[in-house]
């Protein structure tokens, strides 16, 4: 089992910046995708961006595409994602996630989630 734990949600203003970290516990052993997936008031949980291991391959949502930036610690175990140009419709609570197999888009791939943290950006 992978235990994870989001931090660094918070409120920010629009046009403004955040950076959320998860970090992974438990079995770290092979880690070999870690994402990050939002989730709206109302709306489906929805894919935001992911990196595989050496982070030679990474995916972004169209919606944050040259505002956020995923990385990752592997020694650390950690996942980071820096947040710049913070809108309004960013709000929702964010999700890590993690497997050990695969680099997918979809949510319904990833085997371990975190419990979320909040991002509210106001207008």
């Amino acid at each position: 089992q992978v235990h994870l734990v989001e931090s660094g949600g918070g409120l920010a203003q629009a046009g403004g910046s955040l950076t959320l970290s998860c970090a992974a516990s438990g079995r770290t052993t092979n880690t070999y995708s870690m994402g990050w997936f939002r989730q709206a008031p109302g709306k489906e949980r929805e894919f935001v961006a992911a990196t595989n291991w050496g982070a030679s391959t990474t995916f972004y949502a169209d919606s944050v595409r040259g505002r956020f930036t995923i990385s990752r610690d592997n020694t650390e175990h950690k996942s980071y994602l820096l947040m710049k140009n913070l809108k309004p419709e960013d709000t929702a609570v964010y999700y890590c996630t993690l497997d050990p197999r695969r680099l997918s888009k979809s949510g319904a791939d990833y085997d371990y989630w975190g419990q979320g943290t909040q991002v509210t950006v106001s207008s």
